[in-house]
């Protein structure tokens, strides 16, 4: 595990907006293409405007990137809370992309028909790999959840399936999401967590006893050599105890 902190919340999203265009650099030194499953939320999205910015938008060869997503809410596409809707507006529709390598979970479809459709074709790219994506960038919510992997939750447990769809009670509605196998064969994955809020629970993730049925974000562990990363900004790793790696 890699622990990267920074001062602040814009030196976070630039420190991490590095570190990406030289992960980047680096598997297409290799391969013809990057995969990425983006990930929803507030701190993701000070991310995507960053990089849809200068200097960053010329610094990356954005037609080998082949874009995912690690969850979706079961919302229309044009809804504000949908995940892909958020990337088109502050990324996707600001950078030259090519629109066949952009795979959003579709949400016009019924859910379970949704999930089943995405799995087949994370499987084309993946199957016969022993990594999935190049990189999985994730948050973490206040009561321990990344992905839509919230407590006590069945998905929890799936170990067949890539991809699931469930009603979540406490928010009434159905959620799409990579399930913890496919997530944790990626090459990389990423936390990007801000603020003094988040502090207790990354604390808890990182350090605590491990009750991943309590806290799903301790079930993220890459499997075939990959790397875990926790991107942070101060605020967020003020409780942690173990030495932190600073990147400028």
């Amino acid at each position: 595990m890699n622990i990267h902190t920074y001062p602040s919340l814009k030196e976070l999203n630039t420190g991490f907006a590095d570190w990406l265009v030289s992960y980047i650099g680096q598997v297409l030194a290799v391969e013809d293409k990057f995969t990425i499953a983006l990930s929803g939320g507030n701190t993701p999205k000070a991310l995507y405007q960053l990089l849809a910015e200068e200097p960053y938008k010329s610094q990356i060869d954005w037609q080998k990137i082949h874009f995912f997503w690690g969850d979706e809410r079961y919302v229309p596409f044009q809804d504000e809370s949908n995940n892909a809707h958020m990337a088109y507006e502050t990324l996707l529709n600001k950078v030259p992309i090519n629109p066949q390598q952009v795979h959003t979970m579709n949400t016009e479809l019924p859910p379970e028909t949704s999930a089943e459709d995405y799995q087949k074709i994370l499987h084309r790219y993946f199957g016969n790999q022993s990594h999935s994506f190049d990189l999985v960038l994730l948050g973490l919510g206040d009561n321990g959840h990344t992905l839509s992997l919230f407590p006590h939750t069945s998905i929890l447990h799936e170990q067949a399936d890539w991809v699931k769809s469930f009603w979540l009670e406490e928010q009434q509605m159905y959620r799409i999401s990579l399930t913890v196998p496919v997530t944790n064969q990626a090459k990389a994955i990423a936390f990007l967590v801000s603020g003094s809020n988040k502090a207790s629970m990354v604390k808890q993730v990182i350090e605590g006893e491990r009750e991943p049925e309590q806290y799903p974000a301790q079930l993220i562990n890459p499997t075939n050599k990959g790397i875990l990363h926790w991107f942070l900004d101060e605020a967020a790793a003020k409780l942690l105890q173990k030495p932190k790696n600073e990147l400028s």
